[in-house]
Parts: structure tokens; sequence; C-alpha cells
């Protein structure tokens, strides 16, 4: 009877630090895909999924903007700023064509709206129309999106 309790006692912290290794392991393999497979699988993937992952992808290109633009690298911050514009603009078509995700991705670009908002104040007079442009899509985009989710229905 010892024995046996001798291994289950040695066995199940073994069971659960190899179950938090895979997990860990299975998160960072997630974070390391690459941007090029998030857009590739987000390309491919059901209309009503598209949003989701589109938003995904814009958030981490306005982390990266946010990053150029604090180290004074306002050309790779806008390259990243059209990016974020470019794939927001795929998550909102996609929410409005598919009906899903309107809330999540009005709030997404919201949310993004206000960051380059701050990001923009603390930028040179001379790199700030760029981000103010970026601004101005991603609100026009949330107006389109508002119409979608409040607008008038059609009368069946």
């Amino acid at each position: 009877m010892t024995i046996m309790r001798t291994r289950v006692t040695v066995f199940m912290p073994l069971a659960a630090i190899s179950l938090v290794a895979v997990a860990l392991f299975a998160a960072v393999s997630s974070k390391a895909q690459g941007l090029d497979q998030m857009i590739a699988h987000a390309d491919s993937a059901a209309l009503g999924e598209r949003p989701a992952l589109y938003i995904h992808i814009a958030r981490q290109q306005a982390e990266a903007a946010d990053k150029f633009y604090q180290t004074d690298n306002a050309e790779a911050g806008n390259a990243a700023l059209n990016d974020v514009v470019t794939y927001a603009a795929k998550a909102s078509d996609a929410a409005a064509r598919s009906g899903k995700k309107l809330k999540d991705t009005e709030i997404a670009l919201r949310k993004m709206a206000e960051k380059f908002r701050d990001v923009k104040h603390n930028l040179p007079f001379e790199d700030q129309a760029p981000v103010q442009q970026a601004i101005d899509r991603l609100e026009k985009m949330r107006t389109d999106l508002l119409a979608v989710m409040f607008g008038k229905k059609e009368k069946k």
C-alpha cells in the first residue's frame, strides 16, 4: 500500500508539470505564429470568423506602430499604421457582410482610434497627419458598423 501511495504522490506532480509544460509550449507556439500565417488563415477562414481574426492582426500591428512611434521611427510606424487600417477595414467589411461580431469589431475599432489619438498627441506636428487620417478612417468604419447594427431594418 505504501508503494502505491509513493507512486501516486511522485507521479501526480510529474503529470501536472507535464500538462503545464505542454500548455505553455502551445501558448508560445501560437504567439510565434507568423503574421503572414495569421493573414493567410484569416483570408481562408469562414466569413463569420474573419472579423475576430482580422481584428487580432490589426491589434498586433497597432502595438507595433505604437512601439515604432515611441522609438521615433515614424516611417515604420506609418507602415504598421497602414496595416492597422487595412485589416480593420477587412474586419469591418466581414462583420457587416456576415452580421457576426459587429459589436466586438466596433468596440475594437473604437479602442484603436482612442489609442492612436493618444499616440498622435505625443508625436511631432509633421508626423501627426498620417495618424489623424488613420483615426478618421477607423471612425468612419465604426460609424458604418453602427449604422448596420442600429440602422432601419428592411420590412419583409
